[in-house]
């Protein structure tokens, strides 16, 4: 049983899928997280993240158990990520990754959440539920500039907006596997939603579509 969360970067979806995931005894995956560390890679080596032929081995070579969540959580990480992620033999070679466990969740648990920008159109669009999760541009910059000050960064609030302006052009127009909504997928709006009240309305959904 999988259920698919997708949306653009700061709209709440990661904290949203970790409740859910726990809510339901499912297990959870970040998958941007995948394409954070690829991009990490990259960059860490000393290439570009343009470069499709380094961004491709960095992608084969993906170890899920040694991804740094700090150091993948940085703005040039996810900067490097959406560069990655528009890149098709990059996201053919995470694609089999993400499906495996979706449709084999690890420790034997009965189902998965993962969360994304394909994950109801092309990862799992068979997905017994289907929510896209959004927020305005201007309260997503707010938020990932908080957790980026946070971990001491010195980026400001309107960088951190030009970035998730950037960044939603790119996931939208690439060419592989754009960001949108699955035509069955619901909409959540969290622009003014407390964490609370948008899992309770996540959670209404989801259990109508279960049954």
């Amino acid at each position: 049983m999988v259920i698919a969360v997708d949306g653009p970067a700061a709209s709440g979806k990661g904290t949203l899928a970790r409740k859910l995931a726990a809510h339901y005894g499912f297990a959870y995956l970040d998958t941007g997280s995948l394409y954070r560390a690829v991009g990490h890679a990259v960059t860490s080596a000393g290439h570009d993240p343009a470069d499709e032929m380094a961004a491709l081995a960095a992608a084969r070579n993906l170890d899920l158990s040694k991804i740094d969540e700090r150091a993948i959580r940085t703005a040039e990480a996810g900067a490097a990520a959406s560069i990655v992620a528009a890149m098709p033999p990059v996201r053919a070679a995470i694609l089999d990754l993400q499906r495996n466990f979706a449709h084999n969740p690890p420790n034997g648990l009965r189902g998965a959440v993962l969360d994304g920008r394909d994950i109801g159109t092309v990862v799992c669009p068979d997905a017994k539920a289907k929510l896209f999760v959004t927020a305005r541009p201007e309260i997503r910059a707010r938020r990932r500039w908080l957790e980026l000050n946070n971990s001491g960064s010195g980026i400001t609030e309107a960088q951190v907006l030009e970035d998730i302006r950037e960044r939603d052009r790119r996931d939208a127009e690439r060419a592989a596997s754009p960001m949108k909504p699955a035509d069955d997928a619901h909409l959540l709006d969290t622009s003014d939603l407390s964490i609370e009240a948008a899992f309770g309305a996540a959670v209404a959904i989801i259990d109508k579509a279960l049954g």
